[in-house]
């Protein structure tokens, strides 16, 4: 029925499609912004075609773009990705109306599914449980405050549209439901052009349990297991497994059959994903559907033994599901890990930049599987979701599966940008989560109690000798050729500053003296950034790559970040109160105040939305708004300046 396919998306999930499009034999279409012209998708597949500007609404999310490129190519599918407009019951219409074919469920099914308020209601009428909630029309925020004093705190402000967190907010309280309806609101009509609420009671201390259905055009439907997703920040997801650690096997059987039920209710066709909360009694309540594939696919198929990219190309076709319900079996464990451009350590804030180390081929042999969108030298812009890779082992039990995937972390370091690599590895490890005993909002609230997986990690004498190593050899030849017998390193990672003692040895390498202590560290090797250096007599590894005169060190999992500390500092780089940079390149969305205002210590002064995610710039002392060098709707750098403060008499003297 078609031969050549348009993958309407970008990423990991556009290189994961045109794998599989390519093993059964049709050719590919990539498109691309701006951002992404030299993205890994662009030079995988057969064709690609340039659709616009970096921001989503003016490339990934236009329609009639993406039509037009499936025109130019001849391509005659399309395959929407997820994300973007992967439940957009218009384009899926769009695309058959210009006799392509959508490879994702019909334009009727998402619709009925893809507005969570209407899903809800059709869940209701079918008996299925659902936690209390406002699904009404009436979107006036008098009317969505009144069904939230209704409902009781805490609650749940959510997008009828899309997916992935995007448009969601937490409320605990009264005073937080007007930020959070305004938040949600504003999120889900940039990310889906849609910017209607509901109202939902927070299932607390629940878990997240989905279920994989599946349907083709002949009446068939199945269920392929469940996927755990419970562990999650800021209503996002971190961590997947399969199956879940709490699900019984009649559980598993009743949560099925409700999500094929649901699927047969509204002439569901291809991949789907129904989506439960589960409260502490495993009592499940439907959440939504995701009409379209999901982030997490690969446990499944991990556990499954099934590739569902190549089953939606299939049913697409018009062929019947590979296998009914009693053929599918689930064998051992699979997790997933997703790697975010993101600093656990200063509350997930997303980063940009250049990737300066990524070689995922030393992490994979059997049982290991890395889906990526990046390359080495690969720029990460502030116009998509932070996630650039996901990092998937099978084991043949739990606990076989978590040692797996930390050594797939520790084998995958990403140097250039700071990101949730360790954290993620620390996670898998906690107590919380080996007892299965994860929470939707435990981060959260760690986050909010300073728990010590959310503290930024410290390096050890070694990790310091290392850098210092690193950034001696690098600079061999100078010293070599002036014969100097030992000189001075001063080096900060962080807030610590440490200096290091370096002496030239005969065979090349240095040797280093840490503050005066006697035990010594070797280099031995160093090229193309790999490092072998030795300790008290045992050779060991590491990866080191320089931006600039910054080191950018993965050493045993870990990843850190050094600097030479000049004895001469830049002005603009101390800590200054009265100025509020931008932590990340991003768009200013809202500005609060105006010269001339008097702020108090940690009052909002703008926000700045950057990877789909909005960060609020607080004053850090008292005073009055000097200057506001930034205005909505415009695109700012890191570091930008974009509020001066006076700051107040006392302040001053404290600072």
């Amino acid at each position: 029925m078609f031969s050549k396919i348009l993958i309407a998306n970008r990423g990991e999930i556009a290189c994961r499609v045109i794998r599989t499009a390519r093993k059964l034999g049709y050719r590919t279409v990539a498109v691309f912004s701006d951002a992404d012209r030299n993205a890994p998708h662009v030079a995988l597949a057969d064709e690609a075609v340039h659709i616009g500007a970096s921001p989503a609404a003016e490339s990934y999310l236009r329609i009639d773009t993406l039509l037009e490129a499936a025109r130019k190519t001849g391509a005659d599918a399309v395959h929407p990705g997820y994300g973007f407009l992967s439940e957009n019951a218009g384009f899926a219409q769009a695309c058959v109306d210009a006799d392509l074919v959508f490879i994702g469920p019909p334009a009727s099914a998402i619709q009925a599914m893809g507005d969570k308020a209407l899903a809800k209601r059709r869940m209701l009428d079918a008996g299925v449980p659902c936690a209390p909630g406002y699904l009404g029309a009436d979107q006036g925020d008098a009317v969505l405050t009144a069904e939230a004093e209704k409902l009781g705190y805490p609650l749940l402000v959510k997008a009828v549209a899309g997916g992935g967190g995007r448009g969601m907010r937490l409320v605990r309280a009264q005073a937080e439901l007007q930020q959070g309806i305004e938040g949600a609101r504003r999120e889900a009509s940039s990310a889906f052009g849609d910017g209607t609420l509901m109202l939902e009671r927070l299932i607390d201390n629940g878990r997240h349990i989905e279920i994989q259905v599946f349907a083709d055009a002949h009446g068939n439907a199945v269920y392929l297991g469940e996927r755990d997703c419970t562990a999650q920040r800021r209503r996002q997801k971190v961590i997947e497994e399969a199956p879940s650690p709490v699900v019984t096997p009649a559980m598993r059987a009743a949560m099925g059959q409700d999500a094929v039920a649901a699927a047969l209710a509204v002439g569901y066709r291809g991949a789907g994903t129904v989506e439960f909360i589960v409260d502490d009694k495993l009592n499940h309540y439907f959440l939504e559907m995701n009409t379209r594939l999901q982030v997490e696919h690969p446990v499944t198929e991990m556990v499954t033994g099934y590739d569902l990219v190549e089953w939606q190309l299939r049913v697409a076709a018009g062929e019947p599901l590979p296998a009914q319900q009693a053929d599918i079996t689930l064998t051992g464990h699979a997790i997933e890990a997703r790697l975010y451009v993101e600093d656990p350590y200063t509350g997930f804030a997303p980063q940009t930049g250049t990737v300066l180390w990524w070689q995922p081929a030393n992490a994979l042999h059997a049982g290991v599987r890395v889906d990526d969108g990046i390359a080495q030298g690969s720029v990460v812009s502030p116009y998509y979701d932070p996630m650039v890779a996901k990092i998937i082992v099978h084991g043949r039990d739990r606990d076989d599966a978590i040692r797996r995937l930390r050594a797939a972390l520790a084998n995958t370091p990403l140097l250039g940008l700071k990101n949730n690599g360790r954290f993620l590895s620390d996670l898998v490890d906690h107590p919380a989560f080996r007892k299965a005993e994860m929470t939707t909002t435990l981060i959260d609230q760690w986050l909010d109690k300073g728990e010590a997986l959310l503290q930024a990690p410290v390096p050890g004498d070694e990790v310091w000798r290392v850098a210092a190593m690193a950034m001696a050899m690098r600079a061999g030849n100078s010293w070599r050729a002036n014969s100097v017998a030992a000189f001075d390193l001063k080096l900060q990672c962080g807030e610590p500053v440490r200096s290091i003692r370096v002496r030239p040895d005969r065979q090349g390498g240095v040797a280093l003296t840490l503050d005066g202590a006697t035990q010594d560290a070797q280099g031995l090797e160093f090229a193309q950034g790999r490092l072998r250096y030795a300790v008290d007599g045992v050779t060991r590894n590491a990866i080191a790559v320089f931006a600039g005169t910054t080191l950018h060190l993965a050493l045993d999992g870990h990843t850190y970040v050094f600097a030479e500390v000049s004895p001469f500092p830049d002005a603009d780089t101390r800590k200054d109160a009265s100025k509020a940079r931008s932590p990340v390149a991003g768009k200013v969305t809202q500005v609060l105040v105006s010269p001339g205002a008097a702020v108090q210590a940690g009052q909002q002064l703008l926000c700045v939305e950057a990877m789909k995610m909005e960060m609020w710039l607080c004053a850090e002392a008292a005073g009055v708004v000097q200057a506001v060098h930034a205005k909505a709707g415009e695109q700012v750098e890191s570091g930008a300046l974009l509020v001066e403060l006076d700051i107040a008499p006392t302040q001053k003297k404290e600072t």
